[in-house]
């Protein structure tokens, strides 16, 4: 607030009290300032006004501050519950019914009649030659059996890898990726043997190879679930599984599906921006949901 000026006249000596002036019941003494009129007033009680205002908000601000940001508080404790690494058919519900069909398909597998059980995995095998003919049906179908049954490693990779996947990004989110590595990787590997069939580099009988699983999409699910988790977890995870898929391909025991394996990982690892970025706009929504049921 700009101060007002002081009087510039000064009387020859000193006057006497009584001959003081008087404004508004204050004397007026030289060399002091003069008394504000009626329009500095009102300014004065203006400023003062936007000035108790803007105390009063800030105060308000600085008093709800904490309600706000009450659950991103630094001194947050961490809560350990062990429960969140299994489905659940309300927070993962892809997951649990994604187990409960590979469940059903394992069961099959395991005791119907295996000369049934050949003619159902041969009809669902993404081969050359399937594809060709049907490739919707072969590339969906084949994710729907578990070699080795649902105690083989991958099975058990699925249901924690799915469902960690699902609790951040959502259900629709992990099937595309799991989805998107099973496809990809599939026509990456069936593709060369179906150009190396035309050049008659391989035998016509490549184009039936026998080829169904999850595996493709659970290698590209843990891909892009590492990208997702701190780095003290997300990185061993990785390079122990990208470690032992690397491992099988230099055993050559299965060159295509190994190979398969690593290039669904690469998917999962290149998909790390979609899946932060699903991360983030899933979190906001659930801050905007409690916001608003706490209205």
């Amino acid at each position: 607030m700009e101060r007002a000026d002081a009087l510039g006249d000064v009387t020859p000596g000193p006057p006497a009290c009584a001959d003081v002036p008087v404004a508004d019941g204050v004397r007026l003494l030289d060399g002091l300032p003069r008394q504000r009129g009626p329009a500095e007033a009102v300014t004065a009680q203006t400023v003062t006004a936007q000035t108790v205002t803007a105390q009063t908000v800030t105060a308000q601000t600085v008093t709800a501050r904490p309600v706000t940001a009450q659950g991103a508080a630094p001194g947050r404790r961490w809560v350990v519950r062990p429960w969140r690494l299994l489905p659940s058919p309300t927070g993962t519900p892809f997951t649990c019914a994604f187990a409960a069909v590979l469940l059903v398909t394992s069961f099959v597998s395991e005791h119907a009649d295996p000369a049934l059980v050949h003619t159902l995995h041969q009809g669902s095998s993404t081969d050359v030659a399937h594809l060709v003919r049907t490739p919707v049906l072969v590339l969906v179908a084949s994710a729907l059996w578990v070699v080795g049954g649902v105690t083989s490693p991958y099975a058990v990779v699925l249901l924690f890898v799915l469902t960690a996947l699902e609790r951040r990004i959502g259900g629709p989110r992990t099937a595309g990726v799991f989805a998107l590595g099973h496809v990809l990787a599939t026509l990456a590997t069936e593709v060369p043997v179906g150009l190396a069939v035309l050049v008659g580099a391989l035998p016509a009988s490549s184009a039936y190879r026998l080829d169904y699983g999850i595996s493709f999409g659970v290698a590209a699910s843990v891909g892009a679930l590492a990208g997702l988790l701190r780095p003290w977890l997300g990185w061993p995870m990785l390079v122990v599984f990208g470690g032992a898929l690397i491992r099988d391909l230099v055993e050559y025991a299965d060159p295509l599906t190994n190979w398969g394996h690593v290039v669904a990982l690469a998917i999962g690892v290149a998909l790390w921006p979609w899946v932060r970025r699903a991360r983030r706009t899933g979190e906001s929504r659930k801050v905007t949901a409690r916001l608003q049921r706490s209205r």
